[in-house]
């Protein structure tokens, strides 16, 4: 009876470590889903997919036909580039590099968008090893990257780019955004290093020389300022004032398609309409 009873205490008490631990999850299909996000250790799908429409980008109209012909070229498994989105905040950087890829897949092109945070790079191997695998063309999106000076991420991020040992699989391509143009901060204590100091600049200038694409967005004029939000306010169905956009601006102490998309979102709460 006592080996009885034992039994069922440890029965029990497996039962209830089964209730406590998470139930394994499944490996996700990459095959299927139009987006997806990594976290250094697995992918996940991202629900709700839905970047701003192409079409109400605007001032970067030679940006946007770059990026969409390289694009396409990927998802119909030609040669395309690594591609450096660099420039002012707030410019559509982001917003083109995942409205390119949305407008893809609604021409039924199979392609598809992982997003991957600037400080994951180390893990990265580990997801082109996953993709590398999927039947289809995949954009790694990385947003805002930047590297700390005494960094050694911009040599691996060469690696992959080119040449190593973690390159990324043919049916990746890069698109990386950035502030700056050469992406890593050039120090003037540069100049100063008696240890081969154009060396160390070169080899961080390198690092952009990886991407076969190069897409530069600059500061908005006024006049594109305007444009921007005179698109917007059409097709959400507002009215706007050109002065009181001007000031709005002028308060932010910036002119970009970001402050103008918030100048949007405030003529909307002033005429009592929701905007996603």
């Amino acid at each position: 009876m006592a080996d009885l009873g034992a039994r069922d205490l440890l029965e029990r008490i497996a039962d209830a470590l089964d209730r406590m631990a998470p139930p394994a999850a499944s490996p996700i299909d990459l095959s299927s889903g139009d987006a997806f996000i990594w976290d250094g250790t697995a992918p996940r799908a991202i629900a709700a997919f839905d970047p701003t429409d192409i079409d109400l980008l605007t001032g970067i109209d030679t940006q946007k036909a770059r990026l969409l012909d390289n694009s396409k070229r990927l998802a119909k498994g030609h040669a395309a580039h690594d591609v450096l989105l660099w420039g002012s905040r707030g410019m559509g950087k982001s917003a083109l590099a995942k409205s390119v890829i949305r407008t893809l897949q609604k021409q039924g092109e199979d392609i598809a968008l992982v997003e991957a945070p600037s400080d994951h790079l180390e893990t990265l191997p580990a997801l082109f090893e996953l993709l590398a695998f999927a039947r289809r063309r995949f954009v790694l999106f990385i947003d805002d990257i930047g590297f700390s000076e005494d960094s050694n991420e911009p040599r691996t991020l060469r690696s992959m780019l080119e040449g190593g040992a973690s390159q990324r699989p043919a049916n990746v391509r890069l698109y990386v955004t950035s502030n700056r143009r050469h992406i890593v901060p050039r120090q003037m204590s540069e100049q100063d290093d008696p240890v081969n100091p154009r060396d160390a600049v070169d080899d961080q200038l390198a690092l952009s020389d990886r991407f076969g694409l190069r897409l530069g967005f600059h500061a908005a004029s006024q006049d594109d300022y305007l444009a921007i939000i005179a698109r917007y306010a059409e097709a959400h169905g507002l009215e706007f004032d050109r002065e009181d956009a001007l000031l709005w601006a002028k308060q932010r102490g910036s002119r970009s398609g970001r402050v103008a998309w918030q100048y949007i979102i405030e003529l909307a709460g002033r005429a009592g309409k929701f905007l996603a």
